[in-house]
């Protein structure tokens, strides 16, 4: 009897331990998908040419949604004379991100970018720090970026 009830209590605590390493290990894929959309929309948005800025920014646009969406591709004519005019490019670099929330389709991620750009003001280039906030939203199986602030 005392074996049984061992047996049996070892059998539910095992495949309790295994829920728990499951559920760990969904919520570390989770986090991973929201730091990796974080991390490669910021890095779009820090990186433009102004010989292919089209492709830039729908790269830049392919990670957005909503709001942020709708202004980027909104000021994005205005943006490209802008850029081209100065010979603006500017190569990102995502230095470090880190969630600050992440509840159910939301999640709101730092990140720490700098990039180093070159334009007819500067040649030699300058580099540049960002501090970004992008809160962004799962759509579908994708997290996309909905809105961007620059933060201290």
């Amino acid at each position: 009897m005392g074996l049984a009830c061992a047996l049996t209590l070892a059998v539910a605590l095992t495949g309790y331990l295994g829920v728990q390493v499951h559920r760990h290990h969904q919520q570390d894929l989770r986090e991973q998908d929201i730091l990796g959309a974080a991390r490669q929309e910021a890095l779009n948005f820090t990186s433009v040419d102004y010989r292919d800025f089209d492709r830039d920014s729908n790269n830049v646009l392919s990670g957005a949604t909503g709001d942020f969406k709708t202004q980027f591709a909104a000021q994005a004519k205005q943006l490209s004379s802008l850029v081209t005019a100065n010979q603006s490019v500017s190569q990102g670099q995502v230095l470090d991100a880190g969630i600050v929330r992440a509840d159910g389709d939301f999640a709101r991620v730092l990140v720490v970018a700098d990039s180093k750009v070159t334009n007819t003001a500067a040649p030699a280039g300058q580099v540049r720090n960002y501090r970004l906030q992008l809160d962004l939203v799962l759509t579908g199986d994708r997290w996309l970026t909905s809105d961007v602030s620059f933060v201290g």
